[in-house]
């Protein structure tokens, strides 16, 4: 794939507008279409508040996703106390509205309801119907390499950190093929419709559109430098104070407790793709988790870890992700997209 995609990835209309209710598809009493119910998201998450060792940073932690995140204040002390709790719980429940009515974990999510109704037209929000043209665009972009359909390849892939699985059997994987291929998706906005059989999975897109999310809903009503990381992917609004840049490691592929290289970054996302924790090996070969999902099988020749600097946490996150699906081509892929990245083989 020659093509520069790197100026085309933009979720439009991303800019943040408060959300309070989420919507799910049900099916309608003709059962021909499914209409959109309202619903309430769950109770809000906490969040553990600290300052670090030398009080220059205030560090509000939680878990979502997954994965362990936090938000980092640079100096906020002109913040009334009452002002900055608001503004905390309500970038948390943002977190939380968005892994409640995306995650594919969760039965009463949106995504899960529109897996469920597969075969059933279903009428889309904004949020998610900008979300599947996003989808779309990749989809087409890398030449059928990023695909939302190609989640139920993990009826039969298992990875975990501890390196250990069995490698499906090869008529188990054919016989997937058959749901997996975005252009087998009936999309034309509002309207979407999915084979039977057929699911979704926005895994590779969620978290860091979140990212990105919380920015837009922070840099609104905060004019304090900050630094949102969502299980390692960053998105911060300027420098810090004095015009200082903050400070990040990468995770070093084996030794998870080293950082293998230490960035600089003044503003934009950052996004990290790799097989450090999930992946297997199997007679001497490693089995990385990002799946190529034309083959069913994990991409042959992949770097251990890929990092991108883009402007946004979305377009990082997506390059990264397109380098790995590119095996062997990754580093001369992230070059023709003009965008500064760290390879590790």
């Amino acid at each position: 794939m020659g093509k520069t995609v790197s100026r085309f990835l933009r979720i439009t209309g991303q800019g943040y507008q408060p959300i309070t209710l989420g919507t799910k598809p049900v099916r309608s009493e003709n059962d021909q279409q499914a209409v959109l119910q309202t619903w309430e998201p769950s109770a809000s998450m906490t969040y553990d508040l600290e300052w670090t060792p030398d009080r220059s940073l205030l560090r509000a932690r939680f878990y979502a996703m997954g994965s362990p995140m936090e938000i980092l204040l640079d100096q906020p002390r002109p913040l009334k106390q009452e002002h900055l709790a608001y503004l905390l719980q309500d970038a948390v429940d943002e977190i939380e509205r968005i892994e409640a009515k995306y995650s594919r974990y969760r039965p009463d999510s949106l995504l899960s309801q529109l897996n469920q109704g597969a075969g059933t037209p279903c009428q889309l929000d904004q949020e998610t119907a900008r979300l599947m043209d996003f989808a779309d665009l990749c989809f087409q972009l890398s030449d059928g390499l990023f695909d939302i359909t190609s989640g139920v390849l993990r009826a039969y892939w298992r990875f975990g950190s501890d390196g250990h699985s069995i490698i499906p059997a090869a008529d188990d994987l054919n016989a997937l093929r058959s749901k997996i291929g975005w252009q087998k998706v009936s999309w034309q906005a509002p309207w979407l419709t999915l084979q039977t059989g057929m699911e979704l999975d926005l895994g590779g897109i969620c978290k860091e559109y979140a990212a990105d999310r919380l920015h837009d809903m922070l840099a609104t009503r905060l004019d304090t430098p900050f630094l949102i990381n969502l299980g390692g992917d960053i998105r911060c609004n300027q420098p810090r104070q004095g015009q200082q840049p903050w400070v990040l490691g990468i995770e070093h592929p084996v030794n998870l407790k080293q950082a293998i290289q230490v960035l600089s970054l003044d503003y934009g996302g950052l996004a990290t793709s790799g097989d450090t924790r999930r992946y297997y090996e199997h007679q001497g070969k490693r089995y990385g988790h990002i799946l190529d999902p034309r083959s069913g099988y994990p991409v042959e020749g992949a770097p251990r870890s890929i990092t991108v600097a883009a402007g946004t946490c979305t377009e990082a996150g997506i390059l990264s992700t397109l380098a790995m699906l590119q095996g062997p081509d990754a580093e001369a892929f992230l070059q023709a997209q003009g965008v500064t990245f760290w390879v590790y083989r």
